[in-house]
């Protein structure tokens, strides 16, 4: 009975979306004549053809949040990072007020989706390869082969998609800027190599995590121009994303600066215990006062340029202090 109920809905939300298209096209409006019609996007899943400005967008994971908002859209829907929790903290309220939540990361409501009668689904094959074909029977899916690490290409196909890529430009050009600024803050390219800088996560239900090269917010470190420990050579686990260690381990992810966070409860994290042993404490940046706590939803479940922008602002503040 669910699956025909959802069947129907998914017909019933085509079946809409063709009228509305139909009704869109005897508009003779000039803003709609310029912006209408479709256009191509080249996509893991092979070319998508997509609306020149898609009205009803619905985005399923945290970085094609963060990339509609700073391109200036409103999606209708959106997924949330954990169950019962808003979308991430640090994205504008006023941006993200009104949006419908459809479920979590890798497990959107179909039904929701499909309600929402979207003309362009943004997401990714980490998260939603297997719905791909159900997605795409609901409205165009654009999908990225992955999400974090190659968060600027995903970037440019979220632009795309969105028919936004003359905002992109401007919002590339900035980043530039703000990256070249912290560098400059921090005493010009070299001094800033000198500074080996750590990224820590603490999990709550899983190993500690040291992070490597590969990762979102190693490539903000790497524009900056900072150093990196050689322990982030050796965080080869998960493509390169980082190295999982025990809380007695804690300490391999030792350098000039640490910046530290956790998933979860940081009870339960073993954060909170880790930072009071002695281990913690005989740490090179502990000891130098250069360890900061960073919140984990901006700083490792956040991924994009919105992202950036507020990570960026707390790295020169705290590397500047």
């Amino acid at each position: 009975m669910k699956v025909t109920r959802s069947a129907a809905l998914i017909s019933l939300s085509l079946a809409s979306a063709l009228t509305l298209s139909a009704c869109g096209s005897d508009d003779d409006s000039g803003e709609k004549s310029s912006k209408g019609g479709t256009h191509t996007v080249k996509t893991v899943n092979g070319d998508v053809k997509v609306p020149n400005d898609p009205k009803r967008v619905v985005v399923l994971d945290t970085a094609e949040l963060d990339s509609a908002i700073t391109l200036g859209v409103k999606p209708l829907g959106a997924t949330t990072a954990q169950p019962g929790k808003p979308f991430l903290s640090y994205l504008p309220k006023e941006k993200t007020e009104g949006i419908e939540n459809v479920g979590v990361i890798a497990q959107p409501s179909m039904e929701k989706v499909a309600g929402l009668k979207p003309d362009l689904i943004l997401t990714n094959k980490e998260r939603d390869a297997d719905r791909y074909d159900e997605l795409s029977k609901i409205a165009p899916t654009v999908m990225t082969k992955t999400t974090g690490y190659p968060w600027k290409e995903n970037f440019q196909v979220h632009a795309d998609a969105l028919g936004k890529k003359a905002e992109a430009k401007k919002v590339l050009a900035k980043y530039d800027a703000r990256t070249a600024k912290v560098t400059k803050a921090l005493g010009g390219e070299k001094k800033a190599a000198g500074i080996e800088t750590s990224v820590i996560r603490f999990q709550e239900g899983a190993d500690t995590r040291i992070y490597g090269h590969k990762a979102y917010i190693a490539t903000l470190l790497k524009d900056v121009g900072l150093g990196r420990p050689k322990v982030a050579d050796q965080a080869k686990a998960y493509n390169g994303l980082a190295m999982d260690v025990s809380p007695e381990q804690v300490d391999k992810g030792d350098a000039d600066v640490v910046f530290y966070t956790s998933y979860g409860d940081t009870k339960k994290s073993g954060e909170q215990k880790t930072v009071k042993s002695p281990l913690w404490k005989n740490m090179r940046a502990v000891k130098e006062k250069k360890a900061f706590h960073v919140e984990d939803e901006l700083w490792i479940q956040g991924i994009g340029y919105t992202a950036a922008d507020k990570i960026l602002d707390e790295m020169e503040d705290d590397l500047t202090k």
